[in-house]
């Protein structure tokens, strides 16, 4: 038997609005600004309910009900039909606002017992690249998990990266949280001479790793309605003799939900397609449909699926990851989020840790993509925007606007941020002799230096005084300014440098209790 896996990738979203500023200011005249406010100007959420309204109405909910039937009809049968849906939490999000209709339709196919829900990002973002390793993708997927369980209770058991994006850390990152089975792309050069149609195995983690037939996935999600493809039209019982000829023990055909209805119109056929598919695919013996997690249980891993992370893959593109991070604008607008994280996470926030992850969603990094040919005809079907410089300079007021709060947050209590704070390994102050030999010692906040200046090396401390590093470590990256003039006063006098020591860290224990830290 060979097992057809059907995985339906369920996004959208939320949209970005170039009006932020002009809506900020009109705020502000109204009265104290307050996070909703700044979440509400941010976010085009006139844009964003017409889109899932559209989408519920054109795609997730006729699409549903086609599936559901199909469920319904073998449930009894010797061979069931199940489908799977990976369902971004932004997208329930929004559907719970404003198409909760949708969110029934699912729940009614989930309630079927053939359906199964996959893990992934909550924001569908870039968490997997965000430092510290991996933290920023664990809280995601955690909260994704709770997320599914509340709404659909329903249980994850395997899981995707955003997009299909997947290198051996991300994989056994996934598999630490408890998935078993990761899903990603069939890439031709990391398979070589293999085929994508087996169960393959994590190279650093004994996680199962289901890889995508992007031939047969793409025959549906793109060319389905080409007129110009040698294939066109395309039926459900060709498609399903073409799976029938297809060798190995797992077919995995994964796809935009959206394929049904919006980016194939109802009038391309589409819908028929879906209501036939499981009756034609099932029609043969060696044929048959299962969830990832049963694909990947009933099936032995064939070999190693070795993916470097030099060499990270996705489905998108040129199969790499320049669909977000290509281009400078992308990589210049990512640096900045991801600069401010550890400054969001020290003030602890709620609301100010939830604008910051609206940002690491991965469409509003794809928006800015600079591609060409169909590709960039891709990008620009699904970006809201009229370029991608368009797109930056929105992600980067959105940024600002962000940065700014943070700002102001900070100035409230800097000493209380300044101490919290875990800034990662290369925001640290990293003490070097004046050789330039690192001395091995390093602080990441405010606490962290007190303890570090009883153990650095006094010449190494004399050097940076001398040369003002230290000082303008505190003033630019713990915003502590009047301690870095502070710190300046000792560095002018004339002490010894034990002396000197002995000053800083009475100023820092000083301005510790003072905070109450």
């Amino acid at each position: 038997m060979t097992d057809v896996v059907l995985v339906f990738e369920v996004h959208q979203p939320y949209r970005l609005d170039r009006r932020a500023y002009e809506k900020l200011v009109s705020k502000s005249m109204r009265g104290v600004l307050e996070l909703k406010d700044l979440e509400e100007a941010i976010l085009d959420q006139g844009l964003n309910k017409i889109v899932i309204e559209r989408a519920a109405k054109k795609c997730y909910v006729p699409a549903t009900k086609i599936i559901i039937d199909g469920l319904r009809e073998f449930k009894s049968a010797e061979k069931e039909f199940k489908v799977s849906f990976s369902i971004s939490g932004v997208l329930v999000e929004q559907l719970l606002k404003w198409a909760p209709e949708a969110i029934d339709v699912f729940n009614e196919a989930y309630e079927t017992g053939a359906v199964e829900f996959i893990g992934q990002t909550y924001y569908h973002s870039l968490a997997a690249f965000i430092p510290p390793a991996f933290e920023e993708l664990g809280e995601q997927f955690e909260e994704h998990r709770k997320l599914m369980k509340e709404v659909f209770g329903a249980e994850l058991i395997s899981a995707e990266n955003t997009e299909f994006i997947y290198n051996n850390d991300i994989a056994c990152a996934i598999y630490s949280m408890g998935y078993r089975t990761v899903l990603t792309e069939g890439v031709d050069w990391i398979l070589g001479w293999r085929s994508p149609n087996y169960v393959y195995r994590g190279y650093l983690c004994d996680v199962k790793v289901l890889a995508r037939n992007y031939r047969l996935s793409d025959d549906v999600g793109y060319r389905f309605s080409d007129r110009n493809w040698d294939q066109y039209p395309l039926t459900a019982d060709k498609y399903a003799a073409w799976l029938a000829a297809t060798p190995g023990d797992v077919i995995l055909l994964a796809m935009d939900y959206e394929t049904f209805g919006e980016h194939h119109w109802p009038e391309s056929g589409i819908y028929e397609f879906l209501k036939w598919l499981p009756r034609e695919v099932l029609k043969w013996s060696h044929l048959n449909t299962a969830t990832p997690c049963e694909a990947s249980e009933r099936n032995a891993a064939r070999d190693v699926y070795d993916v470097p992370p030099w060499r990270t893959i996705s489905w998108a593109d040129e199969r790499d990851v320049s669909a977000w991070l290509g281009n400078y604008m992308q990589y210049n607008s990512f640096k900045m989020l991801t600069d401010l994280r550890p400054y969001v996470y020290a003030l602890g926030d709620p609301g100010l840790k939830k604008l910051w992850k609206l940002l690491t969603i991965s469409d509003h990094y794809y928006y800015a993509a600079t591609k060409f040919g169909s590709i960039e005809q891709v990008h620009s079907y699904f970006s809201p925007y009229k370029n991608a410089a368009d797109a930056y300079a929105i992600l980067v007021q959105a940024a600002s606007i962000l940065a700014k709060t943070v700002a102001d947050y900070i100035s409230r209590n800097p000493v209380k941020v300044a101490s919290a704070i875990r800034l990662p390994i290369e925001k640290a102050f990293h003490f070097t002799l004046p050789s330039g030999e690192h001395t091995g010692i390093y602080a990441r906040n405010l606490v962290e230096l007190l303890h570090r200046l009883n153990e650095v090396p006094s010449e190494s401390l004399n050097h940076h005084l001398n040369r003002g590093d230290l000082q303008s470590w505190i003033k630019h990256v713990l915003f502590l300014h009047e301690l870095a003039d502070e710190f300046d006063e000792v560095a002018r006098e004339s002490l010894s440098i034990e002396e000197k020591k002995a000053a800083l860290i009475k100023l820092v224990e000083s301005l510790l209790k003072s905070s109450q830290l």
